[in-house]
């Protein structure tokens, strides 16, 4: 047996020892296997706008079915094009600067291949949605992470050290990801905080690569400000986005890329040889979305605030710290008062007992004790969804364990 094992080591790539699937994803199969309320996932339980399922619906019919080309269908980058212009005032070409992939997840894979060389660093801010580490480990690159530190108030932000990002960058740091509106703190990083980013990267010659999935979802006074439209950074920035969040269309996995062109062409390379192209009539969909006015966007956040504060009032009664987002739609929460060792054992007491999903806090870290006393919550569900929750979180009073 131990031969047996030994060999089929000896298959397997050193890089996928360093991490493991999704925690995210994990946490659905088992809201599904116990039949809980699936609050780990960000995934909406509500219809897509009627406009763009018709859109997709036409473009099947009208036979849309076969390869697009292969950097993405001409509408769309055009529509991308028109959008980033008009809403951060950048300046795109639709033909050399953007890449559509499948879903902001190949964006970024694409592009941390397109960039990274063995002995690259990529600079990290943690908690980080569970994919960047991975990410930077399957492309020969060291993640390296700087902690997001949680509010100390109730209406405070998530914080880091100037001096502790600073250290981060040095001769061999290649990029840093930078996510913002943030998932999983709701964290929305403010112009002054950006700027400092883009001196590090000026000083140091570091790209950033932006996930902006969450530009629209945004709460009270947050604004959202590509680090691209900075002055010094139009040339070292990837900006990847897509349709997934904003128009509630996770499964469809339209994502892009827009960067300068030498940058652009190596990421077509990377994405040709990965997936080819993304599906050809949701690309049509997609140019149709975009297009939207801005009264959806303003309808989309308000929405998704009234969610928030539905679920966390429900949270706060059943015993979380919960830490106000300002933008994406999540609630990092402290489980301290609930007496778990961690928060594994916590999550799968909720949801084999409790009867909701949940995220375990220490997927969003490269040390996951960091995040033992912490859970995240996703309240992009209808009401109905999150009022049964909420129903089931108040038998934690008198059930937990320590």
């Amino acid at each position: 047996m131990a031969d047996v094992a030994a060999q089929q080591r000896h298959f397997l790539s050193g890089k996928v020892e360093h991490f493991t699937e999704s925690v995210i994803r994990e946490m659905t199969r088992q809201a599904m296997l116990y039949g809980a309320i699936n609050l780990a996932q960000g995934f909406p339980d509500f219809p897509a706008p009627a406009e763009i399922k018709q859109a997709a619906q036409e473009a099947v019919a009208a036979d849309i079915n076969q390869y697009a080309i292969t950097w993405g269908a001409k509408n769309l980058r055009q529509a991308i094009a028109r959008k980033m212009q008009e809403w951060q005032g950048i300046s795109v070409d639709p033909e050399k600067e953007v890449t559509v992939c499948c879903g902001s997840t190949e964006a970024m894979i694409s592009t941390l291949l397109a960039v990274s060389n063995a002995g690259d660093e990529v600079v990290i801010f943690e908690p980080f949605y569970e994919n960047y580490g991975p990410d930077s480990v399957l492309c020969g690159a060291k993640p390296r992470f700087v902690k997001l530190r949680p509010p100390t108030s109730k209406d405070g932000e998530w914080t880091f050290a100037e001096q502790e990002l600073r250290a981060a960058f040095h001769n061999n740091t290649k990029a840093i990801i930078l996510n913002t509106p943030n998932n999983p703190t709701g964290k929305v990083f403010s112009r002054a905080e950006l700027e400092l980013i883009r001196n590090l990267c000026v000083e140091f010659n570091v790209l950033a690569i932006t996930d902006e999935i969450y530009e629209h979802i945004l709460y009270e006074d947050a604004q959202h400000v590509s680090i691209a439209r900075l002055d010094g950074m139009r040339d070292r920035t990837v900006t990847i986005n897509g349709l997934s969040k904003s128009y509630s269309v996770t499964g469809w996995r339209v994502g892009w890329a827009v960067a300068p062109p030498s940058i652009t062409n190596a990421i077509r390379k990377v994405h040709d040889f990965l997936t080819v192209g993304a599906p050809a009539p949701l690309q049509e969909a997609g140019a149709v979305a975009l297009d939207l006015p801005a009264i959806y966007y303003q309808r989309l956040a308000e929405n998704y605030r009234t969610r928030r504060d539905h679920l966390m009032p429900a949270l706060v009664e059943a015993g979380f710290r919960c830490f106000r987002p300002r933008g994406a739609y999540y609630v990092m929460t402290d489980i301290s008062a609930f007496g778990f060792p961690d928060d594994v054992a916590f999550t799968q007491y909720l949801v084999k007992e409790i009867g909701v999903a949940a995220v375990p806090g220490s997927s969003f870290y490269g040390d996951p004790r960091d995040g033992a006393q912490q859970v995240r919550f996703a309240f992009c569900k209808r009401d109905q969804t999150l009022d049964e929750a909420a129903r089931r979180l108040r038998k934690l009073h008198g059930n937990t364990q320590g």
